[in-house]
């Protein structure tokens, strides 16, 4: 069933992840936009856990968990996000779906490989602004673009407790940047473009361990590292005289090319640490902490100011619940219940305020038909930023969609 879907999936997924505006976020200006959450909709659901091995759903999060894979796997899905953004005295409403991953997980004995594509970054803002001046100067911002990830990774069953893995990322993407400024009684305006493309490696390192407390009780924990990396950009500039048309167009009059420095920006080094207990296949509960090395990072052209970035830490907690999985007589109780709080720091730092973030998720795992299959349904409300200090507050609504798709490879047929 997964071999009929999969390439024409793969060919749609990666035309969408390179042509989408995955954000709205003002925010997004700075470094290479904002940092998306590298996981499913399974493990977001529970705030972003991913300390608890699944034999049938892809864990993106932490490499180790391949190897605990049952069954091959195809995983895809998208999320619609739903944004208010207010200021002390302006507010904004946005709206972007995107998809957020596409990957394949394959079990091979004891070891288990996955490969895939999955959105790093995005850049997505249109903003406009009026001076106070005797003779007001109109500006407007807007940027598109973003960082995608293909990887590839492996996980080993070292043992019957534990497990270890590690997977390779190749970056890649492109962000495009335009400040245009005029004046009513001017006729012409100026627009400066900036374009950076973004290219290079980095990889992910990972351990998981779990144990039997007693008949029903089990405990795991797990481990993720990813040493600092870097990303090299190809920067440009242009300068434009500028004319309004009519039909709401606009006629570039002038360019000039402005000779700007390529770059290379750090990936920050990253430390997750997490354990939770719970009976297999009934519920599980625990907790995860995040530490990121963000002071390592910088913006994208050396006259970007009014920014700076710091070392942060994310908190999640969560967990599911399962009624009775192999329930014949009753669906509802065969559904997966999850639910996960999440609250970081995020490293950015904007006229020495700290943007911290902080959501609340629930989800729903349903079974398809009488397979392993399921689709996934998360929904996630939360608020970034602030909207005092000249700084703008986020609060989001999003709905996440995935699907995961299960089959058995590599069996030899024994009839035809």
């Amino acid at each position: 069933m997964i071999k009929k879907f999969i390439v024409s999936l793969c060919l749609l997924f990666s035309f969408s992840a390179l042509a989408q505006e995955g954000t709205s976020s003002p925010y997004s200006y700075y470094g290479i936009g904002d940092i998306k959450f590298k996981g499913t909709a399974e493990t977001r659901a529970m705030g972003g856990l991913s300390v608890f091995p699944d034999s049938i759903h892809l864990n993106l999060q932490n490499p180790a968990h391949l190897a605990s894979l049952k069954l091959t796997t195809f995983s895809i899905g998208g999320t619609y996000a739903n944004t208010k953004s207010k200021t002390e005295t302006q507010e904004e409403k946005a709206r972007r779906t995107t998809l957020d991953y596409l990957a394949v997980g394959v079990p091979i004995g004891k070891l288990g490989l996955g490969f895939g594509l999955i959105p790093y970054s995005s850049v997505g803002y249109k903003i406009q602004s009026v001076s106070d001046d005797d003779v007001p100067i109109y500006s407007r911002y807007s940027g598109i673009g973003g960082v995608n990830k293909v990887f590839f990774g492996a996980g080993y069953k070292l043992t019957k407790k534990i497990n270890i893995g590690a997977d390779v990322q190749y970056n890649f993407g492109t962000v495009e940047t335009t400040n245009l400024r005029y004046q009513n009684e001017i006729q012409y305006g100026t627009r400066e473009s900036n374009a950076s493309t973004i290219q290079g490696f980095n990889v992910d390192f990972g351990a998981t361990y779990q144990t039997k407390l007693n008949k029903k009780l089990s405990f795991f924990s797990s481990l993720g590292y990813s040493p600092e990396s870097k990303v090299k950009l190809s920067n440009t500039r242009f300068i434009e005289i500028i004319q309004f048309l009519s039909s709401g167009g606009i006629s570039i009059i002038e360019t000039e090319e402005v000779d700007v420095a390529n770059t290379t920006i750090k990936l920050p080094s990253k430390l997750s640490f997490g354990s939770g207990l719970g009976e297999a296949k009934k519920w599980l509960l625990g907790a995860e902490v995040t530490l990121l090395n963000n002071s390592a990072m910088s913006n994208r052209f050396e006259d970007i100011n009014g920014a700076t970035f710091e070392n942060s830490v994310r908190y999640s907690m969560g967990g599911y619940f399962i009624p009775n999985y192999n329930s014949y007589s009753n669906y509802f109780k065969k559904i997966t219940y999850r639910a996960g709080l999440r609250y970081e720091n995020t490293g950015l730092v904007i006229q020495d305020k700290s943007i911290t973030d902080f959501a609340a998720n629930i989800g729903f795992g349903l079974p398809l038909g009488g397979s392993f299959s399921k689709i996934n349904i998360g929904l996630e409300m939360g608020k970034r930023g602030t909207k005092y200090y000249n700084l703008v507050e986020e609060n989001y609504f999003n709905i996440s969609v995935g699907l995961s798709l299960n089959d058995r490879w590599f069996v030899k047929r024994k009839y035809d």
